[in-house]
């Protein structure tokens, strides 16, 4: 046994679970206390066979944080965090969250520009591991295009830092062998060939890898200037249709955040406005004329689309007006004790002509196998969160619930989508992953993952399916659920209705 292998049944039952679906009891958790301890305990997984689980916060949703080897908590020992305002850089260590790099970085005028929702606890290792990104993603991308470097530790214990512009070690692809390559928008669905086909950087194999090619120790980060002013407007539609022309129009007009909110999740929020669908858009411009002339425009354009106009012109007025937006979240905690939101179909990506059409099916879907949903995401890049509620209570509701992943899968294939745009494919998604790239492109996925983990101790299951992968198999809910100590299990629920993923699984032992 390597050094602090911890084994209390206790412990082990409360990494049990992350953000999302699953509840797989570990064998272990290892909690290192610096590089040298994740290289130890890498090589002595090589020589025993056993799986590692790399974890941050646990936020993440497609069970990339879960698994039955040794879960390694990586979300507390590598707070190292330097700013360099003079570069515009940030050495971050992988427990850095997002917000304590943004408070870092606000004295210097300065920020990283994704910013995912789950920014106040979501890690700096967590966000390169699934390619995060956010509602500001539609003008500044993903993480990836703010990578500079990453410090790992391989497969084979290596410590090493892998540099934008250092080239691979791995063979660059011919761009020809990825004809069938999605074009979306945004895509965190398997590693990222087609990045590095472009770009020739391993470095663009590592981000999105989801823990599956080496532990993330640390990020140097690219900064970006705050802009001076901003400026925003919600607008009402009562008609789905009506986004085939307000996306593509708004998202011309370079907004820096596009939002959707449809009428599945608006009435659920106490005194938000209902109607089919509102876009929240934020628009960020060098000075306060030139952001107010711009959401004047976006009301013009869209005049005869409106049911419903509500604008901002500065920072507290978007404050208020992001309001119905933060409130989704505490929605969604209130359902009742049978009702679970379940991210089963949560982070499917289309292109944007095609996003109508799919928040439409998605809500025809739902309602064809009896699963409430509330749908939400980001508008500007295509991009659609849906959350399941199904009533647990109800005896078919297991079944339902595959229907409906099974229906939306078809849907995004059809559309020319992917089922990650942000979140990673995880265990959840694996599985289908061969659907949407072609039996060619999982070959390639499994010669990276033979070339950077040979052994397969690295996330297995994750990305490359397990051979029994079974999306709906392992659920926190159910009869046929782990079980865990019952207060817990209680704990976990209450970190989940409170996203108090900062929470360290310690303390939930206790």
């Amino acid at each position: 046994m390597p050094p602090n292998l911890l084994t209390d049944a206790r412990l082990r039952a409360a990494y049990a679970e992350g953000a999302g679906i699953y509840r797989i009891v570990p064998q272990a958790v290892a909690i290192p206390r610096d590089v040298e301890e994740i290289a130890a305990l890498v090589r002595w997984a090589a020589e025993t066979g056993t799986p590692l689980v790399p974890r941050g916060a646990g936020s993440g949703m497609p069970g990339g944080n879960v698994g039955a080897g040794v879960v390694v908590d990586l979300s507390q020992p590598f707070q190292r965090l330097d700013v360099n305002p003079d570069r515009r850089t940030a050495a971050a260590g992988a427990s850095v969250t997002w917000a304590q790099l943004a408070d870092a970085a606000r004295p210097y005028g300065l920020r990283l520009p994704p910013d995912p929702s789950s920014g106040a606890f979501a890690t700096c290792g967590g966000m390169v591991a699934t390619n995060a990104a956010g509602p500001r993603s539609v003008r500044y991308g993903s993480v990836r295009r703010w990578v500079e470097a990453v410090e790992i530790v391989g497969a084979d214990g290596e410590i090493r830092t892998v540099r934008r512009g250092g080239g691979s070690r791995y063979p660059v692809p011919d761009t020809r062998q990825l004809r069938n390559f999605p074009k979306t928008r945004k895509n965190s669905s398997g590693y990222a060939l087609d990045r590095f086909a472009e770009s020739g950087d391993e470095l663009d194999l590592l981000i999105g890898s989801e823990g599956t090619l080496a532990f993330v120790t640390a990020v140097h980060w690219r900064l970006d200037p705050i802009p001076p002013d901003l400026a925003g407007v919600a607008l009402g539609f009562n008609d789905l249709a009506a986004l085939a022309e307000a996306v593509p129009f708004l998202v011309s007009l370079n907004p820096s955040a596009l939002e959707l909110l449809d009428a599945s999740l608006l009435r659920l929020i106490p005194n938000a406005p209902l109607h089919d669908v509102l876009l929240l858009a934020e628009f960020e411009r060098e000075t306060a004329a030139a952001a107010r002339g711009v959401v004047g425009d976006a009301v013009r354009g869209l005049k005869h689309h409106l049911a419903h106009v509500e604008t901002a012109v500065d920072r507290a007025g978007l404050e208020h007006l992001w309001e119905v937006r933060r409130l989704a979240s505490p929605a969604l905690a209130r359902l009742p004790a049978s009702q679970r939101s379940l991210q089963v179909i949560e982070d499917g990506c289309v292109p944007l002509e095609r996003l109508g059409e799919y928040v439409a099916e998605v809500r025809a879907a739902a309602e064809r196998h009896g699963v409430p949903v509330a749908i939400f995401g980001h508008a500007g890049d295509g991009h659609v969160h849906v959350n399941a509620l199904p009533d647990t209570t109800h005896g078919a509701w297991l079944e339902a619930l595959a229907a409906l992943f099974a229906d939306v899968t078809d849907l995004l294939i059809r559309l020319g989508g992917v089922p990650a745009g942000e979140h990673g494919a995880g265990r959840l998604r694996a599985g289908v992953l061969e659907r949407f790239y072609g039996a060619e492109g999982m070959a390639q996925f499994r010669a990276v993952k033979r070339a950077y983990d040979p052994l397969s101790i690295l996330n297995p299951g994750v990305i490359i399916p397990a051979a029994d992968w079974a999306p709906l198999a392992a659920l926190k809910v159910g009869e046929d659920a782990a079980a865990i100590p019952d207060d817990i299990a209680q704990r976990l629920r209450d970190v989940e209705r409170n996203a108090a993923w900062a929470t360290p699984k310690l303390e939930l032992a206790r």
